[in-house]
C-alpha cells in the first residue's frame, strides 16, 4: 500500500512543497512507500517553486476511499479536505495550526502540530540526523515553504527556528535568499490568467464567527495595484462565490508584503461592522487599509469577531 500524503485544498507552497518532502522522506529513509498528492492546483508561486526544482506536479486528487492509508500535512481541519476523509486510514498528522476537531481515525496515530510558521520546518526536526541526507531537491523545497509562509521572515508567525533553517538552507544551496524569495513573491503576484472566483478561492480557509460562515481569502503580492484594480469585479464575484460554497460571506485580504499591510474589500454593512470591530479600523468606501496585517493565522482568524 502507497500512502498518500497531501496537504490542504487550494494548495499554496507549504501545501505543495511538503508533502512532497514528507513522501521523500518515507519513501527514501522510512522505506515505506508514499506519493505526494495535491487537492487541486497549485499557486503561481508553488507552480514555479517546483518547476525552479526540478519536481513534477503530483497528481491531482478530488477524494479518498476506505482503501487510501493517508498522512495530512499543514492542516487538520476536515473543511478544507476531501469529504471522505474520515473514511481513509489516516496515520500520520503534522501541522501548524490550531487544533480545529472533525477528523476520526481508525486507531492511536501519529500527531505533530508546533507552534513554527512552516510546516517543512516541522518535517526537518522530525527528522532528526536523516536531515543530513536531504537532496538539494528536498532542500530547495523547504527553504521555500519557510519563505513563503513567513513571507521572508515578515510575518508574525516568523520564529527563529524558521529563519536559522532558512539560512543554512540557502548557504547550502548557495543562494542569495532575498533574490530568490522576490522571485517567488513575484510569480505569486502574477494573476493575469486567473478569473475573479479562482482568485477568491486561491488561498482561502472557511471560518465561523458568531455562527456567520466566512469565506477568508488572502492574496499575498508585491504588486497589489494589480488586484485592487480589479475590485469591482471582485467584490461583485463575491456573491457568486458564496452561494457556489455555502457561506454567508468572503472576506478578502490584499496582502502588500512590501509594505507590511493588509487592504479589505467592504462590500456590504456586515463586512464594515467585522473591520470595524475586528481591527478597530475606520472605514468610510468600499476598502480598508490595515497596517501591520500580515498573517491570515495570527492576526486576521484570531480577530474576527462582529
Amino acid at each position: 500500500m502507497t500512502i498518500k500524503v497531501f496537504g490542504h485544498k487550494s494548495p499554496d507552497t507549504d501545501s505543495t512543497g511538503s508533502p512532497l518532502i514528507w513522501a521523500w522522506y518515507l519513501s527514501e529513509i522510512k522505506g515505506t512507500p508514499a506519493e505526494a498528492k495535491l487537492l487541486g492546483e497549485p499557486n503561481t508561486e508553488a507552480a514555479f517553486v517546483i518547476e525552479k526544482w526540478g519536481v513534477a506536479k503530483p497528481e491531482i486528487i478530488s477524494d479518498v476511499t476506505a482503501d487510501d492509508t493517508v498522512v495530512i500535512v499543514d492542516t487538520n481541519n476536515p473543511a478544507e479536505l476531501p469529504s471522505q476523509i474520515n473514511d481513509a486510514d489516516i496515520i500520520q498528522i503534522i501541522d501548524h495550526h490550531k487544533l480545529v476537531g472533525g477528523l476520526e481515525t481508525k486507531g492511536p496515530i501519529d500527531i505533530t502540530i508546533k507552534p513554527l510558521a512552516c510546516t517543512a520546518t516541522i518535517m526537518y526536526n522530525l527528522m532528526g540526523p536523516n536531515a543530513a541526507k536531504m537532496t538539494d531537491q528536498i532542500k530547495g523545497l523547504m527553504l521555500s515553504c519557510i519563505l513563503s509562509d513567513t513571507l521572508e521572515f515578515r510575518s508574525p508567525t516568523t520564529t527563529d527556528q524558521d529563519k536559522a533553517l532558512a539560512e543554512k538552507l540557502a548557504a547550502e544551496l548557495n543562494l542569495d535568499l532575498s533574490t530568490y524569495a522576490s522571485q517567488m513573491f513575484e510569480a505569486k503576484s502574477d494573476i493575469s490568467a486567473f478569473t475573479d472566483a479562482e482568485l477568491i478561492r486561491m488561498d482561502s480557509k472557511e471560518f465561523a464567527v458568531d455562527g456567520t460562515k466566512f469565506r477568508v481569502s488572502v492574496l499575498e503580492t508585491t504588486a497589489p495595484k494589480i488586484v485592487l484594480d480589479r475590485k469591482a469585479s471582485l467584490m461583485e464575484s463575491f456573491k457568486t462565490v458564496a452561494l457556489e460554497d455555502g457561506v454567508d460571506e468572503v472576506l478578502l485580504f490584499v496582502v502588500d508584503i512590501l509594505n507590511e499591510e493588509a487592504t479589505l474589500f467592504v462590500p456590504n454593512d456586515l463586512v464594515k461592522t467585522l473591520a470595524e470591530k475586528s481591527f478597530g479600523a475606520t472605514v468610510t468606501g468600499d476598502s480598508v487599509v490595515l497596517p501591520g496585517i500580515m498573517s491570515r493565522k495570527k492576526q486576521i482568524i484570531p480577530n474576527l469577531k462582529l
